[in-house]
């Protein structure tokens, strides 16, 4: 298992882990970075209709597990069991969180990552249920904003993520706003 030490001091300097298929942990800290400006957030049109009608109910922290095995439920994914230890040990530290979608009281999707200082760094998401992961990503950053966070780290940009409106960075410009925002004294949690 990674210790909770290391992990955060590899969070600190940009790096997160990720099992590879043949059962090595790799590091990574990808050039460009991706990131979602909080400012720039950009609702989809489709998504506001399905935010106004109220289909999800949005919790926090009540189905981490649940949240991390729906994320590792795939054909292909770096989430192995060492990983799901790791993350589970950072959840009951009070580092990892999740974000979760609700509907008809089953978990139709969620979100997970860490949080340090004004920084968060998601991780993944997944869905059983159409817009639920996006549910929990607009909860997720309105959260980040009334909390006064500065940083959402994805990792990297995908077409997904795009719409939203993700960006790449250079590694020198990640770090230099991992630094400022990782000093913010924020919480995440109630």
């Amino acid at each position: 298992m990674i210790s909770p030490d290391l992990l955060l001091e590899a969070y600190r300097q940009g790096v997160f882990p990720m099992a590879e298929e043949g059962g090595d942990i790799s590091w990574y800290s990808p050039d460009p970075r991706g990131v979602l400006p909080l400012e720039a957030f950009h609702l989809p049109h489709g998504l506001k209709r399905t935010l106004r009608k109220g289909t999800f109910e949005v919790r926090f922290n009540t189905a981490f597990s649940e949240v991390l095995d729906g994320c590792s439920n795939r054909k292909e994914t770096w989430i192995d069991s060492r990983i799901k230890d790791c993350y589970l040990t950072m959840f009951n530290l009070g580092y990892a969180h999740s974000v979760e979608a609700w509907i008809d009281g089953k978990l139709g999707g969620g979100l997970y990552g860490i949080a340090l200082g004004g920084a968060f760094f998601g991780e993944s998401m997944f869905h059983t249920v159409t817009d639920a992961s996006k549910v929990a990503l607009v909860a997720l950053v309105d959260r980040l904003r009334e909390r006064n966070f500065g940083l959402l780290d994805l990792q990297w940009v995908t077409p997904h993520l795009a719409t939203f409106g993700a960006c790449e960075i250079s590694r020198r410009a990640y770090l230099r706003m991992l630094r400022e925002h990782i000093r913010r004294p924020c919480t995440f949690a109630l």
